[in-house]
């Protein structure tokens, strides 16, 4: 894979590695050491969803272009997580799509992955549910396992699960269980309401990943993910900081925003970052709350995420021109 000068990430020092307490569906990992003996230090995430087209193994195009960027940063240390916002292969996906066409440009990011399905692309019930075998290292072909398979062993798709990173908390949610399962869909608010309340108790600020954005402009394909209010009014009762998705193949970032649409102090930084390769498309809409949004480039966000809340964010551009950067303070 040919080598492309990344200057933005020349500076940036090597990150120590992530602090974590990892539950899925109810079940804790080791507790971590305490915070005399481990101080809670930066956390350097890359995410991006939307990543690779039907039969695509060009190391020159859009998809080619990120993985080589993202996978850089992990093979240097210089980030401490890969956050997959969904819709890692089109179509329809299968053990042999994800092993011949995502692998060859992706596959060196799987040591620092996190990953959150889709409908669809990812999972379709009865039709394609080889993602999380795929993630498992279980598909003929392809033995590297996903960053959180490391740590957690199977998932299976849907399942959900939160992990620490120093003194953030994240967890990860699939919307498609909407779609295919609303009463599980309503269980999982249950789970996201307890796993964000005991988190909060502990200290951490919060973020939550799924794949289908509830905070968005409309696209000729996709409108806002309204039945995904309820896990909103959770996030908002917990004062969520910053939530993470993909889907509409554009990039939007929102104001502080509150479950009433409102621009507020202490409301979810929204990211939609489904950018990561697949053909980009227009708005149709604009909504007050969202206050950057383009579709003219693909690329990746860089999040830098500090103890006392406060955060920025850099949209690295890898085809294309558009950007957007900024600072969010510590919650006061």
């Amino acid at each position: 894979m040919s080598k492309r000068p990344l200057t933005a990430f020349r500076s940036v020092a090597t990150i120590a590695a992530v602090l974590s307490t990892v539950s899925v569906a109810g079940c804790t990992g080791d507790p971590e050491p305490p915070e005399s003996a481990s101080p809670a230090r930066d956390v350097r995430i890359a995410a991006v969803g939307d990543m690779n087209g039907v039969k695509t193994s060009s190391t020159d195009s859009p998809s080619g272009r990120n993985a080589e960027a993202i996978t850089e940063l992990v093979e240097n240390d210089e980030i401490d997580a890969f956050l997959g916002l969904g819709d890692f292969q089109y179509d329809t996906a299968y053990c042999e799509d994800y092993v011949e066409y995502w692998t060859p440009l992706w596959g060196g990011t799987m040591p620092k992955l996190y990953w959150v399905t889709g409908r669809n692309h990812d999972w379709e019930p009865g039709r394609n549910e080889d993602l999380d075998n795929f993630m498992n290292g279980q598909c003929r072909g392809s033995r590297k396992k996903a960053a959180i398979n490391q740590e957690r062993g199977f998932i299976r798709n849907g399942e959900p699960y939160s992990k620490d990173f120093g003194n953030w908390h994240f967890a990860f949610l699939s919307s498609a269980h909407w779609e295919y399962n609303p009463g599980r869909a309503q269980e999982l608010t249950t789970w996201l309401d307890e796993d964000l309340a005991a988190a909060k108790a502990a200290g951490k600020h919060l973020a939550v990943v799924h794949h289908e954005p509830y905070f968005t402009s409309n696209t000729d394909e996709h409108e806002r993910a309204a039945d995904h209010k309820p896990w909103i009014d959770v996030m908002w009762k917990h004062r969520v900081r910053l939530t993470l998705s993909g889907s509409q193949h554009n990039y939007e970032r929102s104001c502080p925003v509150s479950n009433d649409d409102e621009c507020v102090p202490d409301g979810i930084t929204a990211f939609q970052v489904s950018t990561g390769g697949i053909g980009l498309r227009p708005f149709t809409s604009s909504p007050p709350y969202i206050v950057k949004r383009f579709s003219d480039t693909h690329g990746f966000l860089k999040l830098t995420l500090r103890p006392d809340g406060s955060f920025d964010w850099n949209f690295v551009p890898t085809t294309g021109s558009s950007t957007d950067s900024g600072t969010r303070p510590a919650p006061e």
